[in-house]
């Protein structure tokens, strides 16, 4: 009776956030600048192949209205603000991950934050990888740490320099970090790059 009682509770509340409406944000913003973020939101919803119109058009406008967001909140503080500036993002930083939690999966939501940077998070950690084959699994698991909290950062830029900027920090973090567990980096780096000239030769 309880398992039944709890499928029709989760069933209703599914039901419940899939008919709910997520509005766009757009009241006194630039027409062109709406349907930039609109588009540019729309790209990270086509590649979570959602089903549904109504879930999808959601999670395009939670992803477009953090955007917005995002842009009234830099706009609002000059460079002799940065701690007032960081204090607002961070007040707002979980909201992005709790409103896509009513419609997607985890793994959903990371696919979301890495549409929102670049995809940098997966090609630097392969990239890392395809250079220093012989990293132990501690090591890839403590890269793909600094590499997530590189992105939470990143997803509170103002623009991709700012997104870019922050793996491009956690990098040298990672490097100076590899390099005192005595891994030469030029070196592997040339051999990673003689290994990728040989297949590109096959």
């Amino acid at each position: 009776m309880k398992k039944v009682l709890y499928t029709a509770l989760l069933m209703l509340f599914t039901l419940t956030a899939s008919a709910q409406t997520v509005v766009l944000d757009c009241e006194g913003r630039d027409s062109t600048y709406v349907e930039t973020i609109k588009n540019r939101a729309q790209k990270i919803v086509d590649g979570l192949q959602l089903n549904d119109k109504q879930t999808a058009r959601n999670v395009r406008n939670i992803i477009a209205n953090r955007y917005f967001l995002l842009n009234d909140i830099h706009s609002k503080y000059d460079k002799t603000q940065q701690d007032a500036l960081y204090a607002e993002l961070y007040k707002h930083h979980f909201e992005l991950a709790s409103a896509l939690a009513l419609y997607l999966t985890e793994e959903q939501i990371d696919a979301v934050k890495d549409g929102m940077t670049f995809g940098r998070l997966k090609r630097d950690y392969q990239a890392t990888q395809d250079m220093i084959p012989s990293l132990s699994e501690f090591e890839k698991k403590q890269i793909l740490i600094w590499l997530k909290e590189a992105r939470e950062y990143a997803m509170d830029a103002a623009d991709s320099k700012g997104k870019h900027f922050w793996f491009d920090k956690y990098r040298g973090r990672t490097n100076n970090w590899l390099s005192a567990r005595g891994y030469d980096l030029q070196k592997e780096r040339e051999q990673w790059l003689q290994r990728q000239k040989e297949q590109e030769k096959k």
